[in-house]
């Protein structure tokens, strides 16, 4: 009993005096809502890509273009990417990269190039990791946030 009477006195502490107050309104010069994305322009990133890897494979466009309209589409449909993407960044990267080198094994028998390099070259590897994970967190057109 004696702490639950220590419990309501610190209660009564925090009380606010009952007085007539006013409070002043938000700024509206601030701006709010959420500020447009900016997108990379398909182009953009064949250009990057090419200059990047372009030894590697001799037709880059193609390859953006499987990883943009299969591997994120892959990605993004599995459940546990879906559900950690509504929880840490850490635990969103993690599933991530798990879906990511899931879809890459199914796409082997489709691409084997992608797949060699995504497995042998590091630095190929990380690019599409780091792309494919901004692509699967940016607004697709008509989809509804």
């Amino acid at each position: 009993m004696d702490s639950y009477r220590v419990e309501k006195k610190a209660l009564m502490k925090i009380a606010l005096a009952d007085t007539e107050a006013e409070i002043a309104p938000l700024p509206t010069e601030a701006g709010g809502g959420k500020p447009e994305p900016e997108l990379d322009r398909l182009s953009s990133i064949i250009q990057s890509f090419n200059d990047q890897f372009g030894t590697l494979f001799s037709d880059g466009d193609r390859v953006v273009r499987k990883l943009k309209q299969d591997i994120v589409p892959a990605v993004e449909a599995d459940t546990t990417f879906r559900n950690a993407k509504r929880n840490t960044p850490h635990n969103a990267r993690t599933a991530h990269d798990q879906a990511l080198t899931k879809a890459m094994q199914a796409m082997m028998t489709e691409d084997m190039q992608i797949y060699k390099a995504f497995v042998e070259n590091e630095s190929f590897r990380d690019w599409v990791k780091s792309n494919v994970f901004r692509w699967t967190h940016e607004p697709r057109p008509g989809a509804s946030a």
